[in-house]
């Protein structure tokens, strides 16, 4: 068994790979690295093996989106660490010792990030995972160093190691056997949430989420998806309800799905206010292919956790004007 494995779930990422593979080969500590292709149709398979033939690659038979394809990928994978890598991120020397001997030191933390920032602005932090993911007590996520659509400028307000809700998907640093023993990512979600519901099913079986600025990488961002399609707006409001629906006590959870689909709702009719009538279309869709969902979810016994941020994020960001302290 090797001690890390990073692996890069790649589909249709050809220029991704061109530009940010060199950079993670000549980083890679020693560490494996392997491509696991989820059926690329542009030709990034052909460029892998003209280029770099001796790099291991996993060929999956279909596109199963990040939670299908990463789980699917990893059974072949044998490894103490995987580092979950997405093909648009730029790593930087020294990018994964620090992570390691940290999770080496508490064999109680499940997953760990390290801090994100902006391949294109590489002064602020970046929209996936920034300094750490949270969430409020309504589901909503959001980082340290992004709110929404809100970037902070690093200026080390956030080097610190610190235990959060959530760690990234986009460098996701796992404990392979706590991976396994949850069952992955689920792969209901097919991409979009998924690493929230890992770590919450992690928190929830008592382990830690961590992250560590000891640690930089560059993230591109929307290179599958961008953010303003409306396939990914459906993909968000879907598996928000379904993560809640999972993860949330019982006690609380019809009140916090009720409130949720009034906000989706207040959400939705803001997006067709705006003029974005297809991202209103998949907000409608969500909901009812959310419905369609629940006899598919499984309540692994949900408890509470911590790191869950007791206010309303959307009051206290757009509403009062204020930063959450954490």
């Amino acid at each position: 068994m090797t001690k890390v494995a990073v692996v890069i779930l790649n589909y249709n990422g050809q220029k991704f790979l061109e530009t940010f593979l060199p950079s993670v080969i000549e980083n890679a500590d020693g560490y494996e690295i392997i491509i696991a292709d989820n059926a690329s149709t542009d030709g990034s398979l052909a460029f892998l093996q003209n280029h770099y033939p001796t790099l291991k690659t996993i060929q999956l038979p279909n596109n199963q989106g990040f939670a299908g394809g990463y789980n699917n990928a990893l059974k072949e994978i044998e490894a103490e660490y995987y580092v979950l890598l997405n093909s648009d991120v730029e790593v930087s020397a020294n990018w994964t010792k620090p992570i390691i001997d940290l999770m080496d030191t508490d064999k109680s933390i499940a997953a760990c990030q390290p801090k994100i920032r902006s391949y294109h602005q590489k002064t602020h932090f970046e929209y996936a995972g920034a300094a750490g993911g949270y969430i409020d007590w309504l589901g909503y996520p959001f980082c340290r160093g992004r709110i929404f659509d809100s970037y902070e400028e690093d200026k080390g307000q956030y080097d610190d190691t610190q235990e959060i809700f959530w760690a990234t998907g986009a460098c996701m640093f796992v404990r392979a056997d706590v991976f396994h023993q949850l069952g992955g990512f689920d792969a209901h979600f097919f991409a979009h949430m998924e690493e929230i519901d890992l770590c919450w099913r992690m928190k929830s079986n008592g382990h830690k989420i961590m992250y560590s600025s000891a640690s930089t990488v560059y993230h591109v961002g929307g290179g599958t998806l961008h953010k303003s399609n409306p396939r990914k707006t459906f993909l968000n409001y879907r598996n928000g309800l379904a993560m809640i629906y999972k993860n949330i006590p019982a006690d609380k959870l019809f009140s916090t799905i009720l409130l949720r689909l009034i906000l989706d709702g207040i959400s939705g009719i803001k997006l067709l206010v705006d003029g974005s009538f297809a991202d209103f279309l998949a907000v409608i869709k969500a909901h009812f292919a959310f419905y369609a969902m629940i006899p598919r979810l499984e309540r692994k016994s949900p408890r509470n956790v911590s790191k869950i941020y007791q206010k309303s994020i959307v009051w206290e960001y757009f509403v009062k004007k204020q930063k959450p302290v954490l």
